[in-house]
């Protein structure tokens, strides 16, 4: 479940952060200042306050939507799904600027010659900007995955069951907190291990052909 959690939140992220970086490169004033906002609000406001805001204010806003539509089932926001949004919009928050940065490393001489040789947007979004975009944005990305993962036992306080609320449960009922609490910092460092490793592949293959960064 933690695993599940956190990949669907990182393809939610990644999403949010390349639109959110292409409307603060953008030469309109209002994307800018939307893209703005959003990452000022999400950074600064606590991930455990997010999470709390949507899981119980989004079933407020969903049991009054029912409401006004005549159903008076009683309904609520998922753990999973306000887990996947919360985390989804902090790491989006944090990748618009990784994103930002990546696309500002390419230089524009690539760009204009691409235009030069009759390629459009697209193809030199897809050819030219996202391979070298994605090198420079890895290692960046890779710690914000890092971060993502251990934010993922933030879940247990709406009942999610993921590895803390496991342990939570365990300790309480065993009355050894040490042994199932250390188990799961033992899970965490495993997952952390096994992801450095994954993003070193992943650096090594993209900076291929290129000097180190």
């Amino acid at each position: 479940m933690t695993v599940r959690v956190a990949l669907a939140a990182v393809v939610v992220g990644l999403v949010l952060g390349l639109i959110g970086a292409a409307m603060k490169l953008s030469g309109s004033r209002t994307a800018r200042a939307v893209a703005g906002g959003y990452t000022t609000i999400i950074r600064g406001v606590p991930e455990l306050l997010l999470l709390l805001i949507l899981f119980f204010g989004g079933t407020m806003a969903l049991q009054k939507i029912f409401e006004l539509l005549g159903h008076d089932e009683y309904v609520e926001v998922s753990a999973f799904g306000a887990g996947v949004a919360t985390l989804g919009f902090v790491f989006g928050a944090y990748a618009t600027e990784v994103f930002r940065g990546a696309i500002l490393a390419v230089p524009p001489g690539q760009i204009d010659a691409a235009r030069a040789v009759g390629m459009g947007r697209l193809l030199t979004f897809r050819r030219i900007l996202l391979p070298q975009v994605w090198r420079f944005a890895l290692p960046g990305l890779g710690n914000l995955w890092m971060v993502l993962l251990k934010d993922t036992a933030l879940i247990s306080v709406i009942g999610l069951d993921e590895i803390m609320r496991k342990a939570t449960i365990a300790s309480g009922a065993t009355r050894e907190p040490f042994t199932f609490y250390a188990a799961a910092a033992l899970i965490f460092l495993g997952l952390t291990i096994v992801s450095m490793a994954a993003l070193q592949y992943a650096e090594n293959r993209a900076g291929r052909g290129f000097g180190k960064l």
